[in-house]
């Protein structure tokens, strides 16, 4: 049979099909959706919902809920519903089995299934955002709902590979939630909530974490350390398979152990503590540095380049950063000999007007509580301070003092410095004559070699004539009978300039004091009278009639 000619006018019949219409597959339905219609032109998110899970006809209803989730003009009324019907909506999907690797399926449902996972990449595009720009309420339903579809992603890996831990929804929010625009408020939720509660997002969340952090997002690092200095370790004492969020064949090969958990968040520390820290973030690593970060380490000794390299520093930072050399020694045992040098090297003349004064002490009368340390090391210590307090304000003298006291009591073979005796004539007749020189070496950095144990705390004595009263009166404990067990440094740290003055304020005085012996008449001026009292050493160095 001859072969029919085609007119050039030829047209076909049937429409052409496009792959963003799932009408291509399934008609849709004429029927009136539930309800009657609202005056606005929105439909009711439920009925919309409903619609949907009863046949796949309606699965157009999915870009009408999408559209109503990204109108912000309308948060109030129907964006919210949209979100979380749409969270159902998918959950039930990748449940029952329709957005399956295409190849697994018949043709006509393959098309269905790409127009789906099209809709609900859109769909956590727009969670994602609201994570970033959204109130903290919005925040809070677009992480719960994205949980819940990573949960329902990995529920069904068996069935259906094409979603992993890997290029799933999870790696999106973890890159969402550490951009600063995000907020602390859910990031702490999201630790809260998830991270801290089970071991299987516990070990997903440092995997990622690590990712970003080597990747070097900007404004990300902020967000990590955050979230990592929000975790808790005591979730390491539990068996890791107690409470898992996702039930996946992963949970099945013991991927969960401590041991897992200890070596991705090693990975995600390093890779923090090799970044360009600001001088505030290298402030807050080190101060969480024994209960945040060492627990999570199964190489402490890691630690230690960070560590010195923070020291070097100088300052408060310094400071800091002998705290976590001293928890890696303590507890760690970690080999450190220069440890107390550094310590030594700390006191310097800006360590008692520092707004760290308090730790300060803190750690120091941890570090020198044992009783096996060299006396000679010792006296170092209380020589330098004592000098110290010569030029420090009495808010932090107030503090030294008690320290002292607390160091000779657990230490009484440095009490001889308190009143040292001449040794011999020769140094009777030159104490005599032109007086003794000082033997302690002030400069020296090295505290076994100072040689403070050959001099004596006159200073201590010179504070006892200290203009400010509290600080004479606590001064000459160091003079009377060493009856007391010890003090506590606690009761004298947090003693301010402000605390000071408001004790005198409030002290009830049984006697007048005697500020004048004599009323002055004038104080910028000459007085007319300058014979009956000598002049003014204020009008000596300013002329007030000019």
């Amino acid at each position: 049979m001859p072969a029919l000619a085609v007119s050039s006018g030829f047209r076909p019949r049937k429409r052409p099909r496009h792959d963003d219409d799932p009408s291509a597959v399934h008609k849709l339905d004429t029927a009136p959706l539930y309800g009657p219609p609202r005056p606005d032109g929105m439909q009711d998110v439920k009925s919309l919902e409903d619609q949907i899970l009863l046949s796949r006809r309606y699965y157009n209803n999915i870009s009408t809920l999408i559209d109503y989730l990204s109108n912000t003009s309308n948060v109030c009324n129907n964006s919210r519903q949209a979100l979380l019907a749409l969270c159902r909506i998918f959950s039930r999907l990748m449940a029952q089995g329709e957005m399956a690797v295409p190849h697994q399926r018949l043709q006509a449902q393959s098309v269905s299934s790409q127009w789906l996972m099209r809709k609900y990449q859109h769909y956590c595009t727009l969670i994602l955002s609201l994570l970033v720009n959204g109130t903290y309420d919005e925040k809070f339903m677009s992480l719960t709902s994205a949980m819940q579809l990573f949960k329902e992603e990995l529920s069904g890996l068996e069935s259906n590979p094409r979603f992993t831990s890997n290029n799933g929804i999870f790696p999106k929010i973890v890159q969402t939630l550490v951009q600063p625009k995000s907020g602390d408020e859910i990031r702490l939720c999201f630790v809260e909530e998830h991270v801290n509660r089970y071991p299987d997002i516990r070990l997903h969340t440092f995997r990622e974490l690590a990712i970003v952090a080597n990747e070097d997002h900007e404004g990300g690092l902020e967000g990590i350390i955050s979230m990592m200095v929000a975790l808790k370790d005591s979730g390491l004492s539990r068996s890791p398979t107690d409470d898992l969020f996702i039930h996946s064949p992963e949970s099945k090969l013991g991927l969960y152990t401590t041991a897992a958990q200890k070596r991705a968040a090693q990975g995600v520390w390093m890779a923090i503590l090799q970044s360009d820290l600001t001088e505030k973030q290298r402030k807050l690593l080190l101060k969480v540095m024994s209960h945040r970060i060492a627990p999570w380490f199964a190489r402490p000794e890691l630690l230690i380049d960070f560590l010195v390299d923070s020291f070097n520093v100088g300052g408060s930072t310094s400071l800091m950063a002998l705290s976590g050399l001293f928890y890696l020694i303590q507890k760690m045992n970690l080999d450190y000999p220069q440890f107390y040098q550094k310590l030594y090297s700390v006191l310097d003349c800006y360590v008692l007007h520092s707004k760290h004064r308090s730790r300060f002490f803190r750690l120091l009368e941890t570090f020198l509580a044992s009783t096996h340390i060299p006396f000679v090391l010792v006296a170092s210590f209380i020589k330098r301070l004592s000098r110290l307090c010569l030029y420090s304000p009495p808010s932090g003298t107030v503090v030294v003092v008690p320290w002292i006291y607390n160091l000779l009591k657990n230490h009484p073979t440095c009490t001889f410095m308190i009143h040292r005796q001449p040794n011999g004539t020769a140094e009777e007749r030159e104490l005599a004559t032109a007086g003794l020189r000082d033997p302690f070496r002030m400069e020296e950095d090295d505290p076994m070699l100072t040689r403070a144990i050959e001099s004596s705390l006159w200073e201590i004595e010179t504070l006892q004539s200290h203009f400010h009263p509290n600080i004479a009166a606590i001064a000459k404990i160091i003079s009377e009978q060493f009856t007391k067990q010890g003090y506590s440094v606690e009761d004298f740290l947090d003693h301010t300039y402000g605390s000071m003055l408001d004790t005198e304020l409030v002290k009830t005085t049984k006697k007048t004091p005697v500020v004048e012996y004599v009323i002055p008449r004038s104080i910028f001026v000459k007085s007319a009278d300058l014979h009956s009292r000598p002049e003014s050493l204020v009008l000596s160095l300013w002329d007030f009639d000019g």
